[in-house]
């Protein structure tokens, strides 16, 4: 899978996703825009967006999405909080359907 980390998501998780590439929106030079146009620029490259924005999911058509999102959601968006969500996000991946949202959350 090809995975594009918003700008909520530190770089350096991508090598976490081992058996997947991944750029990020800063590599790709997609930096400052708005999700919809954001969603619009990846959607050839991409087939999964990966952020920690809580609120992309209100604010696009879920009917209508390009690609995947995967919300996560940690106590903080630091590297290690967001680490310790890693092995549950592939295993997401591994049943996500194309063009959906799915959220992964921390417990407790």
């Amino acid at each position: 899978m090809r995975i594009l980390l918003d700008e909520s998501v530190p770089e350096r998780l991508g090598g976490l996703f081992q058996g997947h590439t991944w750029s990020s929106v800063r590599r790709e030079g997609w930096a400052g825009l708005k999700n919809g146009q954001l969603l619009a620029a990846a959607a050839g490259t991409f087939d999964l967006l990966l952020t920690a924005d809580k609120n992309m999911e209100f604010q696009q058509n879920l009917a209508t999405l390009p690609m995947s999102i995967v919300i996560v959601r940690a106590r903080s968006n630091r590297a290690e909080h967001l680490a310790e969500l890693v092995p549950a996000v592939l295993l997401a991946l591994g049943m996500l359907q194309p063009r959906t949202l799915i959220k992964v959350a921390a417990h407790g």
